[in-house]
Protein backbone atom coordinates (compact mmCIF):
# COMPACT_ATOMS: atom_id res chain seq x y z
CA UNK A 1 0.00 0.00 0.00
CA UNK A 2 1.52 3.30 -1.10
CA UNK A 3 1.89 6.25 1.24
CA UNK A 4 -1.36 8.28 1.08
CA UNK A 5 -1.04 11.39 -1.11
CA UNK A 6 -3.45 13.23 1.16
CA UNK A 7 -0.73 13.23 3.86
CA UNK A 8 1.78 15.03 1.64
CA UNK A 9 2.31 18.78 1.63
CA UNK A 10 1.72 20.86 -1.49
CA UNK A 11 4.49 20.29 -4.07
CA UNK A 12 6.02 17.51 -1.95
CA UNK A 13 7.10 14.46 -3.93
CA UNK A 14 7.82 10.92 -2.76
CA UNK A 15 11.32 9.66 -3.51
CA UNK A 16 11.13 6.31 -1.68
CA UNK A 17 8.19 4.40 -0.19
CA UNK A 18 9.19 1.14 1.53
CA UNK A 19 7.75 -1.54 3.72
CA UNK A 20 10.14 -3.47 5.97
CA UNK A 21 12.40 -6.03 4.28
CA UNK A 22 10.78 -9.42 3.63
CA UNK A 23 13.05 -10.95 6.29
CA UNK A 24 10.68 -9.28 8.80
CA UNK A 25 8.30 -12.16 7.98
CA UNK A 26 10.94 -14.93 8.03
CA UNK A 27 10.58 -15.96 11.69
CA UNK A 28 6.82 -16.47 11.77
CA UNK A 29 6.86 -17.86 8.21
CA UNK A 30 9.44 -20.49 9.16
CA UNK A 31 7.59 -21.38 12.35
CA UNK A 32 4.31 -21.78 10.45
CA UNK A 33 5.99 -24.01 7.86
CA UNK A 34 7.51 -26.19 10.60
CA UNK A 35 4.16 -26.43 12.41
CA UNK A 36 2.46 -27.40 9.14
CA UNK A 37 5.05 -30.13 8.54
CA UNK A 38 4.59 -31.45 12.09
CA UNK A 39 0.81 -31.42 11.69
CA UNK A 40 0.93 -33.29 8.37
CA UNK A 41 3.27 -35.87 9.88
CA UNK A 42 1.08 -36.26 12.98
CA UNK A 43 -2.03 -36.77 10.87
CA UNK A 44 -0.41 -39.81 9.22
CA UNK A 45 0.09 -41.52 12.60
CA UNK A 46 -2.22 -44.01 14.26
CA UNK A 47 -4.85 -43.54 16.96
CA UNK A 48 -2.90 -44.20 20.14
CA UNK A 49 -2.82 -41.63 22.94
CA UNK A 50 0.68 -40.27 22.05
CA UNK A 51 -0.32 -40.04 18.36
CA UNK A 52 -3.48 -38.11 19.16
CA UNK A 53 -1.55 -35.83 21.50
CA UNK A 54 0.94 -35.10 18.69
CA UNK A 55 -1.96 -34.35 16.31
CA UNK A 56 -3.50 -31.86 18.74
CA UNK A 57 -0.12 -30.34 19.51
CA UNK A 58 0.59 -29.93 15.80
CA UNK A 59 -2.79 -28.33 15.16
CA UNK A 60 -2.39 -25.99 18.14
CA UNK A 61 1.09 -24.96 17.00
CA UNK A 62 -0.20 -24.45 13.46
CA UNK A 63 -2.98 -22.14 14.66
CA UNK A 64 -0.65 -20.18 16.97
CA UNK A 65 2.07 -19.70 14.34
CA UNK A 66 -0.49 -18.84 11.63
CA UNK A 67 -1.96 -16.13 13.88
CA UNK A 68 1.60 -14.87 14.55
CA UNK A 69 2.31 -14.79 10.80
CA UNK A 70 -0.97 -13.02 10.03
CA UNK A 71 -0.32 -10.42 12.74
CA UNK A 72 3.22 -9.82 11.52
CA UNK A 73 1.99 -9.54 7.93
CA UNK A 74 -0.65 -6.96 8.93
CA UNK A 75 2.05 -4.98 10.72
CA UNK A 76 4.37 -5.30 7.68
CA UNK A 77 1.68 -3.99 5.32
CA UNK A 78 0.89 -1.01 7.54
CA UNK A 79 4.51 0.02 8.16
CA UNK A 80 5.95 2.64 5.81
CA UNK A 81 9.38 4.25 5.58
CA UNK A 82 9.04 7.19 3.19
CA UNK A 83 11.51 9.76 1.94
CA UNK A 84 10.01 12.82 0.31
CA UNK A 85 11.45 16.02 -1.07
CA UNK A 86 10.86 17.63 2.39
CA UNK A 87 11.10 14.98 5.10
CA UNK A 88 11.68 11.42 6.25
CA UNK A 89 8.46 9.75 7.43
CA UNK A 90 7.99 6.52 9.37
CA UNK A 91 4.49 5.23 10.12
CA UNK A 92 3.43 1.96 11.67
CA UNK A 93 0.45 0.37 13.30
CA UNK A 94 -2.59 -1.71 12.46
CA UNK A 95 -5.24 -0.36 14.81
CA UNK A 96 -3.21 2.40 16.42
CA UNK A 97 -0.87 4.53 14.31
CA UNK A 98 2.52 5.80 15.42
CA UNK A 99 4.60 8.09 13.27
CA UNK A 100 7.85 10.00 13.09
CA UNK A 101 8.51 12.87 10.73
CA UNK A 102 11.99 14.35 10.40
CA UNK A 103 12.35 17.46 8.22
CA UNK A 104 15.32 17.14 5.86
CA UNK A 105 16.74 20.47 6.97
CA UNK A 106 17.06 19.10 10.52
CA UNK A 107 19.09 16.03 9.58
CA UNK A 108 22.58 15.99 11.07
CA UNK A 109 23.80 12.51 10.27
CA UNK A 110 22.59 9.29 8.64
CA UNK A 111 24.31 5.97 9.42
CA UNK A 112 23.51 2.40 8.47
CA UNK A 113 24.56 -0.97 9.84
CA UNK A 114 24.31 -4.48 8.42
CA UNK A 115 25.39 -7.84 9.72
CA UNK A 116 26.87 -10.32 7.26
CA UNK A 117 23.51 -12.06 6.86
CA UNK A 118 21.74 -8.72 6.38
CA UNK A 119 24.27 -7.77 3.68
CA UNK A 120 23.51 -11.02 1.85
CA UNK A 121 19.75 -10.43 2.16
CA UNK A 122 19.91 -6.71 1.35
CA UNK A 123 18.52 -5.51 4.69
CA UNK A 124 19.80 -3.47 7.61
CA UNK A 125 19.25 -0.65 10.05
CA UNK A 126 19.34 3.13 9.64
CA UNK A 127 20.28 5.54 12.41
CA UNK A 128 19.15 9.09 11.66
CA UNK A 129 20.40 11.88 13.90
CA UNK A 130 18.52 15.14 13.82
CA UNK A 131 18.23 18.44 15.60
CA UNK A 132 14.85 17.40 16.99
CA UNK A 133 13.82 16.64 20.56
CA UNK A 134 14.55 12.91 20.32
CA UNK A 135 18.01 13.41 18.82
CA UNK A 136 18.17 10.16 16.89
CA UNK A 137 15.93 7.44 15.52
CA UNK A 138 16.77 3.85 14.63
CA UNK A 139 14.82 2.22 11.82
CA UNK A 140 15.17 -1.55 11.48
CA UNK A 141 14.56 -3.97 8.60
CA UNK A 142 15.18 -1.34 5.92
CA UNK A 143 15.75 -2.59 2.36
CA UNK A 144 19.23 -1.69 1.08
CA UNK A 145 20.07 0.84 3.81
CA UNK A 146 23.26 1.90 2.01
CA UNK A 147 21.23 3.02 -1.00
CA UNK A 148 18.63 4.69 1.22
CA UNK A 149 21.42 6.66 2.91
CA UNK A 150 22.48 7.99 -0.49
CA UNK A 151 18.90 8.88 -1.41
CA UNK A 152 18.49 10.81 1.85
CA UNK A 153 21.72 12.73 1.20
CA UNK A 154 20.57 13.53 -2.36
CA UNK A 155 17.22 14.78 -1.02
CA UNK A 156 18.98 17.00 1.54
CA UNK A 157 21.25 18.47 -1.15
CA UNK A 158 18.24 19.00 -3.44
CA UNK A 159 16.39 20.81 -0.66
CA UNK A 160 19.44 22.98 0.11
CA UNK A 161 19.80 23.91 -3.56
CA UNK A 162 16.12 24.75 -3.82
CA UNK A 163 16.25 26.93 -0.69
CA UNK A 164 19.41 28.63 -1.96
CA UNK A 165 17.69 29.31 -5.29
CA UNK A 166 14.73 30.96 -3.54
CA UNK A 167 17.04 33.01 -1.28
CA UNK A 168 18.88 34.48 -4.30
CA UNK A 169 15.60 35.43 -6.00
CA UNK A 170 14.65 37.85 -3.20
Amino acid sequence: MAYPKRLLNDFETVKVDLHPHWSYLAGPGSATTAALALTIYALTLGHTWPDRFLKYLGLALLVITAVWLLGRYCRWVTTSFVITSDRVIFREGVLRKDGIQIPLERLNNVNFSQSILERILGAGDLLIESGGEDGHQRFTDIKHPDRITNIIHEAVIGLQLMLKHYDTRE
